[in-house]
């Protein structure tokens, strides 16, 4: 499961193509593509697991003597695999011993059969030393949780790589590991630590094998509109140098985030539905796509009414380039959940803000606090009097 520097796993690239054969907005003729594809990837790295899943999903037809031919090359290599660390266990020194268990982790990795794997992963650390060498094996197995979205795997391996940070490690994986957290956490809907983690790791990225350096600027811009306040949107991520030289490459991205920070709103919701696709084709941001499309309307709508006491709702609507029916239906639901705060007058068709004054809630919440404390000094004097 390496990846060379620059290009992707191209176990993770299988992923997205299983992903997209079982999603419902993809083509058929697409999906007879992407079939032809998956099946070649298979065969040529002896996924018999793998296959044997495909064909129980109805993804791949079965064929009994390519399921044959892999199991009998697999048993070959093992074979070969397990001679070389007989070999090297009587005759070669603990370093030699090394490479030929993860030779055999390595294996199980590409041909798709985690347990072993992971079995095999544990082996190799057991004959690992050096701190650098154990971290690689930890991102060994995030990319196997990432290949079948194991986040309870991902979740432990992360703090593994972390307590093993603690006895050393370089700036180089520690940067790396960023990059892997960042995308779990987007991955869990955690947008905020994510573009904290994505940002961070921007100007140092080197996480090719991942995803290339277009989607991990993708997934910083999506992530850091809704969790960014506009002043550090503006310094972080629409001025950011890294993020300029890429994002006109991105189908309607700069289109999105600059008409978002210079409030050409009509611009913007035209830019977000040409987006919406993208997000909907993303294997990892697809479970989030109703929440993150609520998320960024929240945004959107917030920032439009900060200028305003109050406006009319044809004026917002024209800002929006929809009609006053849909923002009407828009607005309600925000406001019946809690996310916008303001107050649309039906009869004079106006919207009416009521921002929550800061101070004034603070105020309030220091007399409650101030209130439960006397109270229970009241009844602890009761307690000390009998």
């Amino acid at each position: 499961m390496e990846g060379q520097e620059g290009t992707q796993q191209p176990h993770l690239v299988l992923a997205h193509k299983r992903f997209l054969l079982t999603h419902p907005d993809v083509q058929d003729i697409e999906k007879v593509r992407l079939k032809e594809e998956v099946f070649a990837v298979v065969k040529a790295d002896d996924m018999v697991p793998l296959y044997e899943t495909l064909v129980g999903e109805g993804l791949l037809e079965k064929d009994q003597s390519v399921l044959d031919s892999m199991r009998a090359k697999n048993e070959e290599e093992l074979k070969s695999l397990e001679e070389k660390i007989a070999d090297a266990e009587e005759n070669l020194g603990e370093s030699e011993v090394r490479e030929a268990h993860l030779a055999k982790s390595l294996f199980y990795i590409r041909t798709g059969d985690k347990e072993r794997a992971l079995e095999q992963l544990k082996v190799t650390e057991s004959k690992t030393v050096a701190v650098g060498q154990k971290m690689d094996l930890v991102f060994y197995t995030l990319q196997l949780g990432f290949f079948y979205m194991d986040f309870d795997l991902i979740s432990k391996s992360i703090d593994k790589a972390k307590n093993l940070f603690e006895e050393g490690g370089d700036w180089e994986r520690k940067n790396r590991l960023k990059v892997y957290e960042g995308l779990y956490c987007m991955s869990t809907r955690n947008f905020k630590k994510a573009a904290k983690l994505f940002l961070d790791s921007i100007s140092t990225f080197t996480t090719y094998e991942l995803f290339p350096y277009d989607t991990f600027i993708f997934y910083t811009v999506l992530t850091s509109v809704i969790s960014l306040d506009r002043v550090s949107l503006k310094q972080k991520v629409v001025d950011a140098p890294e993020i300029l030289t890429v994002i006109g490459k991105i189908p309607c991205l700069s289109e999105f985030l600059n008409s978002l920070y210079d409030c050409q709103y009509k611009s913007f919701f035209s830019a977000f539905a040409g987006l919406a696709e993208q997000i909907k084709l993303d294997r990892y941001l697809h479970p989030h796509f109703r929440y993150y499309m609520r998320e960024v309307r929240t945004v959107v709508y917030s920032q439009f009414l900060e200028s305003y006491k109050s406006v009319t709702i044809e004026a917002m609507a024209k800002a929006f380039g929809v009609t006053v029916e849909f923002i009407d239906l828009e607005l309600s639901r925000f406001i019946a959940a809690g996310k916008l705060h303001c107050k649309i007058d039906k009869v004079a068709g106006v919207l009416e803000t009521n921002r929550p004054d800061a101070k004034n809630a603070l105020y309030q919440a220091t007399i409650k606090q101030g209130d439960f404390l006397l109270n229970r000094i009241q009844k602890l004097s009761r307690v000390i009097d009998l």
